[in-house]
Protein backbone atom coordinates (compact mmCIF):
# COMPACT_ATOMS: atom_id res chain seq x y z
CA UNK A 1 0.00 0.00 0.00
CA UNK A 2 1.20 3.66 -0.46
CA UNK A 3 0.84 4.32 3.00
CA UNK A 4 3.69 2.11 3.80
CA UNK A 5 6.32 3.86 1.79
CA UNK A 6 5.59 7.28 3.20
CA UNK A 7 9.08 8.03 5.69
CA UNK A 8 10.78 5.44 3.54
CA UNK A 9 14.81 7.10 3.28
CA UNK A 10 15.59 7.57 -0.34
CA UNK A 11 18.66 8.40 -2.13
CA UNK A 12 17.85 11.19 -4.53
CA UNK A 13 20.21 11.52 -7.74
CA UNK A 14 21.50 15.03 -8.05
CA UNK A 15 21.07 16.72 -4.80
CA UNK A 16 22.82 17.78 -1.93
CA UNK A 17 21.10 16.01 0.65
CA UNK A 18 22.52 12.43 1.83
CA UNK A 19 19.22 11.40 1.75
CA UNK A 20 15.09 12.17 1.23
CA UNK A 21 12.59 10.87 2.42
CA UNK A 22 9.20 9.70 0.43
CA UNK A 23 6.22 12.18 1.38
CA UNK A 24 2.99 12.66 0.32
CA UNK A 25 1.02 14.65 -1.98
CA UNK A 26 -2.56 15.09 -2.60
CA UNK A 27 -1.94 16.71 -5.79
CA UNK A 28 -0.36 13.56 -7.41
CA UNK A 29 -2.84 12.14 -10.31
CA UNK A 30 -2.92 8.33 -9.60
CA UNK A 31 -4.39 7.85 -13.32
CA UNK A 32 -0.69 8.16 -15.25
CA UNK A 33 2.22 6.93 -14.68
CA UNK A 34 3.59 5.69 -10.94
CA UNK A 35 2.01 8.08 -8.81
CA UNK A 36 5.88 8.45 -7.51
CA UNK A 37 8.10 11.69 -8.63
CA UNK A 38 10.72 13.54 -7.61
CA UNK A 39 10.12 16.60 -5.89
CA UNK A 40 11.87 19.69 -6.73
CA UNK A 41 10.49 22.52 -4.63
CA UNK A 42 12.62 24.91 -6.06
CA UNK A 43 11.13 24.99 -9.70
CA UNK A 44 7.42 23.42 -8.95
CA UNK A 45 5.30 25.44 -7.55
CA UNK A 46 3.13 22.46 -6.75
CA UNK A 47 6.12 20.35 -4.97
CA UNK A 48 6.66 23.67 -2.56
CA UNK A 49 3.13 23.86 -1.89
CA UNK A 50 3.36 20.26 -0.77
CA UNK A 51 6.49 20.69 1.06
CA UNK A 52 5.42 23.84 2.94
CA UNK A 53 2.07 22.47 4.00
CA UNK A 54 3.64 18.96 5.51
CA UNK A 55 6.59 21.17 7.05
CA UNK A 56 3.61 24.25 9.01
CA UNK A 57 0.65 22.09 9.05
CA UNK A 58 0.83 19.57 12.47
CA UNK A 59 -2.47 17.78 11.68
CA UNK A 60 -1.56 16.80 8.11
CA UNK A 61 1.46 15.49 9.30
CA UNK A 62 -0.77 13.50 12.03
CA UNK A 63 -2.93 12.35 9.05
CA UNK A 64 -0.60 10.95 6.81
CA UNK A 65 1.91 9.82 10.14
CA UNK A 66 4.59 12.20 8.64
CA UNK A 67 7.12 12.77 10.92
CA UNK A 68 8.67 16.31 11.77
CA UNK A 69 11.82 15.12 10.80
CA UNK A 70 11.09 13.70 7.42
CA UNK A 71 10.33 17.18 6.50
CA UNK A 72 11.42 20.16 8.41
CA UNK A 73 15.38 19.88 7.85
CA UNK A 74 14.91 20.67 3.98
CA UNK A 75 14.78 23.36 2.06
CA UNK A 76 14.30 24.26 -1.82
CA UNK A 77 17.99 23.92 -3.36
CA UNK A 78 18.63 26.80 -6.35
CA UNK A 79 19.41 24.94 -9.73
CA UNK A 80 17.96 26.97 -11.91
CA UNK A 81 18.38 30.91 -12.49
CA UNK A 82 15.35 31.91 -14.53
CA UNK A 83 14.55 35.72 -15.52
CA UNK A 84 12.25 37.87 -13.21
CA UNK A 85 11.90 34.37 -11.20
CA UNK A 86 15.15 34.26 -9.79
CA UNK A 87 16.63 31.10 -8.76
CA UNK A 88 13.47 30.10 -6.14
CA UNK A 89 10.90 30.58 -8.88
CA UNK A 90 8.78 28.14 -7.38
CA UNK A 91 8.75 29.58 -4.05
CA UNK A 92 8.72 33.10 -5.58
CA UNK A 93 5.42 32.65 -7.31
CA UNK A 94 3.31 31.04 -4.64
CA UNK A 95 4.36 33.88 -2.59
CA UNK A 96 3.45 36.51 -5.00
CA UNK A 97 0.77 34.33 -6.02
CA UNK A 98 -0.53 34.43 -2.80
CA UNK A 99 -1.24 30.41 -2.83
CA UNK A 100 -1.98 29.42 0.50
CA UNK A 101 -1.95 25.19 0.05
CA UNK A 102 -1.26 23.13 -2.36
CA UNK A 103 -5.15 22.65 -2.53
CA UNK A 104 -5.52 25.49 -5.06
CA UNK A 105 -5.06 23.99 -7.91
CA UNK A 106 -6.18 27.10 -10.37
CA UNK A 107 -3.46 29.17 -8.73
CA UNK A 108 -1.24 26.33 -8.65
CA UNK A 109 -1.33 25.45 -12.57
CA UNK A 110 -1.06 29.26 -13.81
CA UNK A 111 1.92 29.27 -11.68
CA UNK A 112 3.28 25.96 -12.74
CA UNK A 113 3.14 26.93 -16.64
CA UNK A 114 4.81 30.32 -16.14
CA UNK A 115 7.82 28.41 -14.36
CA UNK A 116 7.82 25.35 -16.68
CA UNK A 117 7.80 28.13 -19.86
CA UNK A 118 10.17 30.41 -19.26
CA UNK A 119 12.24 28.08 -17.34
CA UNK A 120 12.80 25.44 -20.29
CA UNK A 121 13.46 28.16 -22.72
CA UNK A 122 15.42 30.56 -20.80
CA UNK A 123 16.49 29.33 -17.79
CA UNK A 124 20.08 28.68 -16.95
CA UNK A 125 21.68 25.18 -15.01
CA UNK A 126 23.44 26.38 -11.82
CA UNK A 127 24.73 23.10 -10.90
CA UNK A 128 26.66 19.93 -12.06
CA UNK A 129 27.45 19.01 -15.50
CA UNK A 130 25.06 21.37 -17.09
CA UNK A 131 26.03 24.61 -15.63
CA UNK A 132 26.05 27.71 -17.23
CA UNK A 133 24.05 26.21 -19.60
CA UNK A 134 20.56 26.74 -20.70
CA UNK A 135 18.42 24.52 -19.29
CA UNK A 136 17.19 23.05 -23.17
CA UNK A 137 20.69 22.32 -23.89
CA UNK A 138 21.52 20.95 -20.67
CA UNK A 139 18.44 18.23 -20.11
CA UNK A 140 20.17 16.10 -22.87
CA UNK A 141 23.66 15.78 -21.39
CA UNK A 142 22.01 15.40 -17.68
CA UNK A 143 20.00 12.60 -18.76
CA UNK A 144 23.00 10.99 -20.58
CA UNK A 145 25.13 11.07 -17.47
CA UNK A 146 22.26 9.74 -15.09
CA UNK A 147 21.77 6.89 -17.74
CA UNK A 148 25.32 6.28 -17.85
CA UNK A 149 25.64 6.10 -13.95
CA UNK A 150 22.95 4.32 -13.79
CA UNK A 151 20.46 6.58 -11.79
CA UNK A 152 17.80 6.92 -14.45
CA UNK A 153 15.49 4.28 -16.21
CA UNK A 154 13.61 4.68 -19.75
CA UNK A 155 9.86 4.90 -18.74
CA UNK A 156 6.64 5.36 -20.45
CA UNK A 157 3.24 6.70 -19.62
CA UNK A 158 0.30 7.42 -21.84
CA UNK A 159 0.08 11.08 -22.77
CA UNK A 160 -3.93 10.84 -22.00
CA UNK A 161 -6.45 8.54 -19.88
CA UNK A 162 -6.36 5.16 -22.65
CA UNK A 163 -9.53 3.28 -22.55
CA UNK A 164 -9.35 -0.09 -24.58
CA UNK A 165 -12.68 -1.15 -26.52
CA UNK A 166 -13.35 -3.78 -23.94
CA UNK A 167 -13.89 -0.83 -21.90
CA UNK A 168 -10.87 -1.27 -19.60
CA UNK A 169 -8.56 1.31 -18.25
CA UNK A 170 -4.89 1.25 -20.15
CA UNK A 171 -1.58 1.06 -18.69
CA UNK A 172 1.73 1.23 -20.87
CA UNK A 173 3.37 -1.93 -19.89
CA UNK A 174 6.97 -2.80 -21.16
CA UNK A 175 6.83 -6.74 -21.93
CA UNK A 176 6.33 -9.37 -24.59
CA UNK A 177 3.85 -7.80 -26.91
CA UNK A 178 3.68 -7.03 -30.67
CA UNK A 179 1.33 -6.11 -33.35
CA UNK A 180 -1.16 -8.78 -34.73
CA UNK A 181 -0.70 -9.70 -38.79
CA UNK A 182 -4.49 -11.23 -38.60
CA UNK A 183 -3.76 -12.87 -41.96
CA UNK A 184 -0.67 -14.96 -41.05
CA UNK A 185 -0.99 -18.56 -41.56
CA UNK A 186 0.96 -20.51 -38.88
CA UNK A 187 -0.70 -18.11 -36.11
CA UNK A 188 -4.74 -18.90 -37.52
CA UNK A 189 -3.47 -22.21 -37.49
CA UNK A 190 -2.44 -21.91 -34.11
CA UNK A 191 -5.53 -20.00 -32.63
CA UNK A 192 -8.07 -23.02 -34.50
CA UNK A 193 -5.99 -25.49 -33.05
CA UNK A 194 -6.54 -23.91 -29.25
CA UNK A 195 -9.88 -22.82 -29.93
CA UNK A 196 -10.72 -26.83 -30.87
CA UNK A 197 -9.10 -27.94 -27.89
CA UNK A 198 -10.34 -28.35 -24.34
CA UNK A 199 -8.32 -25.74 -23.09
CA UNK A 200 -10.42 -23.09 -24.65
CA UNK A 201 -12.29 -20.94 -22.31
CA UNK A 202 -14.66 -18.41 -23.90
CA UNK A 203 -15.77 -17.37 -20.70
CA UNK A 204 -19.02 -16.60 -22.11
CA UNK A 205 -21.48 -19.69 -23.07
CA UNK A 206 -23.62 -17.30 -25.82
CA UNK A 207 -19.64 -17.42 -26.91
Amino acid sequence: MGQELIGLKLKAPLTKYEHVHALPMLTISMFKGTGIVTSVPSDSPDDWAALRDLQTKKGLREKYNVLEEWCMPFEPVPIIEIPEFGNLAAVKLVEEMKIQSQKDKEKLTEAKDKVYLKGFYEGVMLVGVGANMKVQEAKPIVRKMMFDNNEAAVYYEPENEVTSRSGDDCVVALCDQWFLTYGEESWKELCKTHVKSDNFNAYNPKT
